[in-house]
C-alpha cells in the first residue's frame, strides 16, 4: 500500500511500505552495501539533445552494468561528495568528479553547444540486497531440481531507496586529462533564479493576449477597464481588476502569481 504525504507529491517522491523494509534492512547486523546510482539528464533547448544517462561507479557480481529496477547503470568511474540533508545555514553544493582518461569527457563537452551546465543529476541510493535479480549469480542448492527456483535476490525493489536527491550541473570546477569535476546546485540556488520567478511589483509584467498571459476572448476593454466592442482599441490594464474582466474572479486564473504563471502584483 503506497500513501502520498500532504503536499509532497510535487517533489515527486511518493512514500511507500517500502520505506519500512529499507528501515528494517538497515538496523538488521548484516544490512548490506549501499549503492550510489546516477542519473544524468540533458535537455534539447540547452543541450541539443534530450536524453538520460544512468550510471553506478562500479559492476554487479556478474562483472556487468547494474540494473535497478529494470534500469541498466553504466559502470563509469566518478566520485561524489557534499550531498546532505540541512535545513539551516547555505544550500549545499556537492561536487562529482569522472575519470577522464583518453579524453573521453572532454569530448562529451566539446560535443554540447553550451557544455554540461544546466543538466539534471538525480542520486539514487539503496541497499544492494534491493537490486534486480539480474545482478547476482543462480542460486543453486542439492535440493534445487526437487524444490524448485530460488531467487538470487528475493529481497529485490526498485522502490526501496531514500529519497532521490536532484541537483543541476552549475559549473565545470576541474578539467585534467585525468579527471573533469563539475560542481552542482539545487534549483534554488541556480545563479540568476529568484525565487519567486519574478519580483513582486505592482503591475503586470506580461505581454497582453501573450502565451504567459493567456487570454483569448472575445470580449475587450480599454486599459482603463472601459468596455468597447473595437479589437483596436482592446488594451490591458495591467491591474488585478484587469485581470478579473477578463478572467472572472477566481484564484485559479493568473492574476496575483498562483501557481503555474509566477506573476506577482497587487
Amino acid at each position: 500500500m503506497a500513501y502520498v504525504v500532504a503536499g509532497y507529491w510535487a517533489a515527486g517522491y511518493v512514500a511507500s511500505d517500502s520505506e519500512a523494509a529499507l528501515s528494517a534492512a538497515l538496523q538488521s547486523l548484516a544490512p548490506g552495501a549501499i549503492i550510489e546510482l546516477f542519473q544524468l539528464e540533458l535537455n534539447a533547448a540547452q543541450h541539443g539533445v534530450a536524453i538520460t544517462r544512468y550510471f553506478h561507479a562500479g559492476v554487479n557480481e556478474l562483472r556487468g552494468d547494474v540494473v535497478f529496477g529494470g534500469q541498466t547503470y553504466e559502470p563509469l568511474p566518478i566520485e561524489a561528495e557534499g550531498f546532505e540533508w540541512n535545513g539551516q545555514g547555505t544550500l549545499p553544493r556537492p561536487r562529482i568528479r569522472i575519470a577522464n582518461i583518453a579524453g573521453t569527457i572532454t569530448s562529451l563537452l566539446l560535443s554540447l553547444p553550451r557544455g554540461l551546465e544546466g543538466a539534471k543529476v538525480t542520486r539514487l541510493r539503496t541497499l544492494a540486497r534491493f537490486l534486480d535479480e539480474a545482478n547476482f549469480l543462480p542460486y543453486v542448492d542439492s535440493g534445487y531440481v526437487a524444490t524448485g527456483y530460488v531467487s538470487a535476490s528475493p529481497d529485490a525493489d526498485p522502490s526501496a531507496t531514500w529519497p532521490p536527491e536532484v541537483y543541476y550541473v552549475d559549473r565545470k570546477a576541474i578539467e585534467t586529462r585525468d579527471v573533469v569535476e563539475f560542481e552542482l546546485a539545487s534549483a534554488f540556488d541556480l545563479v540568476g533564479v529568484r525565487i519567486p520567478a519574478r519580483q513582486c511589483l505592482t503591475r503586470c509584467q506580461w505581454a497582453y493576449r501573450s502565451p504567459e498571459c493567456g487570454y483569448t476572448g472575445t470580449s475587450y476593454w480599454t486599459a482603463e477597464d472601459q468596455q468597447v466592442f473595437d479589437p483596436a482599441l482592446d488594451a490591458c490594464g495591467k491591474r488585478v481588476d484587469s485581470c478579473k474582466l477578463r478572467f472572472g474572479d477566481n484564484n485559479e486564473l493568473p492574476y496575483g502569481g498562483f501557481p503555474g504563471i509566477g506573476t506577482f502584483f497587487t
